[in-house]
């Protein structure tokens, strides 16, 4: 039996949960978002929680039963709470900026690159070095912010690119004359 799977999950106050077929909706404070399940794996709702189970032990069967079960609990923590990315720019003359739905790079190539925001996620600057992606589909924020971060990668010599707010960037030594 899958240890994560057999938990249930808590449906905590103001977050609306209905199953229907094979259709999970999770409605809270921060958005509105829907998943379709595999057949393999039953979710029913139990009162306060929901319940994930699976018909048989087969292969499939228990590796979806811990994943619907992992989906389902960060689709309850999305509309709850939400998810956030922080990236930094680290570089001279390496800037970021929002103009409307649109994020603008200047990362040390000839053009600005420019990167379409998707209508579902908030995209903020604080500043012109650090980009907040912001959202209640952990999925489509974690993608949005690697898909920035893809567009200078941190060079392993000088450190300068994209980078995680907090990620560590290994600084290799340069070439040293003897």
């Amino acid at each position: 039996m899958s240890r994560i799977g057999k938990k249930p999950i808590a449906i905590p106050a103001g977050i609306k949960v209905a199953v229907t077929d094979q259709t999970v909706q999770v409605e809270g404070p921060q958005g509105k978002l829907s998943w379709e399940h595999r057949p393999e794996v039953k979710v029913a709702v139990d009162g306060e929680s929901i319940v994930v189970s699976r018909d048989n032990d087969d292969r499939e069967s228990r590796a979806f039963h811990g994943l619907t079960r992992s989906l389902i609990q960060n689709m309850i923590v999305g509309v709850k709470d939400g998810y956030e990315k922080r990236l930094e720019i680290v570089g001279v003359g390496y800037v970021a900026s929002v103009q409307g739905d649109v994020l603008n790079l200047r990362v040390g190539f000839a053009n600005e690159i420019k990167k379409k925001i998707p209508a579902e996620l908030n995209v903020t600057c604080p500043d012109n070095t650090h980009v907040v992606v912001k959202g209640c589909d952990k999925q489509k924020v974690g993608q949005f912010a690697a898909e920035v971060r893809a567009v200078r990668k941190p060079e392993p010599y000088k450190g300068k690119g994209i980078r995680y707010q907090g990620e560590l960037v290994k600084i290799k030594p340069g070439k040293s004359a003897n």
